[in-house]
């Protein structure tokens, strides 16, 4: 290909970002200019089928920064996707196809959300955690696709990109490509302001192979991709760019980082460039051709599934269409005594059993989280991923490995910890993502470990979050039901689990049930109270039930393994459960304010814990039958 080719190509991704980001008044021209000519040369090693974007062994492309934004839909336009210039007219506007950050599931062609920078980063790695493990379980003549990651000095600032890029050196993913753009400049100037680290050397200590090359000179752009795709590392490709590149006055200024170039900048640049100043969003058509993957894209994938032997395409299918109900769940003996962490150990590896494509981890705490899949390996060879003490990442990752399509993937930690992969957790419910978090340690009942390791505010703020569905399951019953409920679900979940022995509930119900995220669990005729609570509450409100009844007072008492599920019930449910005419009382070992949209008084913990065995915590923040009944008394 000519480099006077070459060069219109990457001009005409210059402009259609730099238009776009002037259109709206708002938005993000420098990046985007800068990595044109890298984005350019990339496109040409790309795997993509435009008809299908959900094809199996298409290459993965992340766009960790966001701030690239008018680099993703030039780029998805000219491939093919279904991204077109009137809605790239549209760019930031309500309701386009092209909202301010690449959304999962909004735009055609866009592979995961990244948002937050650095995101992106881990989110690429995890993509190629799952296609190495893919490549195990299939076979290499199934799955050799690569996974490119662009990324700035942003996304490497960031402490996610070094959890995560330390995994990949770990596990030698040599099908990780990562492309820096290293221009130097964040928001509020040079990068030397803030960060002075030797990024090659920091790289190279945790096991890729490191290029560097001058990210504007197209031969060694792609020398330095041809060479990273044959490499037995992870590849990191140390491109030196210049920010706003070819833009008139401002290249390399970081005034065009975050900000409309202006008209008359833009003019002078498009004059600059050779093209007519005068006309917007424009792309010639034979530009357009030499960037189209419809045709190519097509024939790659007819290739691929031509290419498949029956027994590769009969795993594919199992794989891709898991059979859920064929999972033989655990049951246990009413009366008994069981942490509901344990039997979340005998759950999750009664789904592992069933379902091939079950895997994941913890953060370093199988034995505490009870996540091992009993005698099914380590990754990426087996199903027990040990991601380290990494939560940030761990999340991001496992949000990717979800995406890959093929397999389902938890992540697991100590429930207070969850505070470090709350971004990831973020993502993963506004993208829809099913991963399922495993969260132990659910409450004070950590006991010795003290307030540091007791979350207290963590369930409100999980509770608060959109699409995000939190399980604190009563026993280990209500366990199984829930996760029978949450693996049929496009959305994230949490188990909120208890280290302590929490007793088997009777199975008797008086009406709902789990999947209505809670249920009337004890009825008493004429009840003038409704007691409500989750997890290890659920059986104080019982006992607390039983007092208050020989004092002459009768409550009901709700379950509540899932407040989000709870408040998308219509009124007539929610009256069915919680007595209109009873005074509602909740109880939760945490804060609980949630609990307000349907309890008159909430009984929850106003300080963050202490140290001390857990039965001495309970008894002296007020959750004991005695405590519990003389506070419904007094409110009474």
């Amino acid at each position: 290909m000519s480099k006077q080719l070459l060069q219109k190509q990457a001009d005409t991704i210059r402009f259609l970002a730099a238009d776009m980001v002037q259109q709206a008044n708002s938005g993000h021209p420098g990046a985007p200019m800068g990595m044109a000519d890298i984005a350019t040369v990339l496109s040409s090693h790309l795997n993509l089928n435009p008809t299908n974007e959900k094809w199996l062994n298409r290459d993965r492309l992340v766009f960790s920064g966001g701030h690239a934004t008018g680099l993703v839909y030039s780029l998805l336009h000219l491939w093919g996707f279904n991204v077109s210039i009137p809605d790239m007219r549209e760019f930031r506007q309500y309701n386009s196809k092209t909202p301010g950050h690449p959304e999962y599931g909004h735009t055609h062609g866009v592979e995961i959300t990244t948002g937050p920078l650095g995101q992106g980063i881990a989110n690429a790695v995890g993509f190629a955690m799952a296609a190495k493990y893919a490549q195990n379980t299939l076979g290499k003549d199934v799955i050799n696709h690569k996974v490119y990651c662009l990324c700035g000095d942003g996304d490497l600032q960031e402490g996610i990109s070094y959890e995560a890029c330390a995994t990949a050196g770990h596990l030698e993913l040599d099908n990780l490509i990562v492309i820096y753009d290293s221009n130097d400049i964040t928001i509020e100037g040079d990068t030397s302001i803030a960060w002075s680290e030797n990024v090659k050397k920091r790289f190279q200590a945790i096991n890729f192979e490191v290029l560097e090359i001058d990210g504007h000179n197209f031969d060694q752009i792609d020398k330095a991709i041809v060479t990273a795709k044959s490499c037995d590392k992870p590849v990191l490709i140390i491109a030196k760019t210049a920010i706003g590149k070819g833009a008139a006055t401002l290249e390399g200024s970081h005034h065009t980082h975050g900000a409309p170039l202006g008209e008359d900048e833009i003019k002078a640049s498009k004059k600059k460039a050779g093209f007519n100043p005068e006309e917007k969003f424009v792309v010639p058509y034979d530009i357009k051709g030499s960037f189209d993957k419809l045709i190519v894209g097509l024939e790659a994938e007819n290739a691929w599934n031509a290419s498949l032997s029956a027994e590769a395409k009969e795993k594919i299918e199992a794989l891709q269409n898991p059979n859920f109900d064929a999972i033989k769940f655990p049951t246990f003996e009413p009366g008994s005594s069981v942490a509901t962490r344990s039997s979340n150990h005998k759950i999750l590896n009664a789904i592992a059993k069933a379902v091939p494509g079950f895997i994941g981890g913890s953060a370093d705490l199988a034995p505490s989280n009870k996540t091992e899949l009993e005698n099914m390996g380590d990754f990426p060879n087996g199903r027990n991923i040990h991601f380290g003490i990494k939560e940030h990442a761990m999340a991001a990752m496992t949000n990717a490995m979800n995406l890959y399509g093929l397999f389902r993937v938890f992540s697991a930690t100590f429930f207070v910890f969850s505070d470090y992969l709350k971004p990831s957790a973020r993502i993963a419910a506004l993208a829809g993502i099913p991963q399922h978090f495993v969260w132990t340690h659910d409450s004070i009942g950590v006991g010795e470990d003290g307030p540091t390791h007791q979350p207290i505010e963590h369930l409100s703020q999980f509770r608060a979050l959109p699409n995000f569905y939190t399980f604190r399951p009563a026993d280990a019953s209500e366990n199984v039901e829930s996760w029978k409920v949450a693996l049929k679900m496009n959305a994230p979940t949490a188990f909120v689990c208890s280290r302590q022995n929490l007793e088997v509930l009777k199975p008797e119900k008086a009406f709902g049930d789990v999947s209505n995220g809670g249920y009337l669990l004890k009825e008493r005729e004429d009840a003038s109270v409704t007691i409500m609570a989750s997890g290890s509450e659920v059986m104080l409100a019982l006992q607390t039930a039983c007092n208050l009844e020989k004092a002459g007072i009768k409550a009901n008492v709700v379950s509540v393994p899932c407040f989000d599920l709870l408040i998308e019930q219509d009124k007539e449910y929610i009256d069915t459960i919680i007595k209109p005419n009873t005074k509602v009382f909740a109880v939760e070992a945490a804060r609980g304010l949630e609990y307000y949209k349907f309890a008159d008084v909430v009984y929850g913990m106003d300080t963050f814990g202490a140290s001390a065995p857990a039965e001495k915590l309970f008894e002296h923040f007020g959750f004991t039958t005695e405590a519990l009944e003389a506070k419904i008394k007094n409110d009474l």
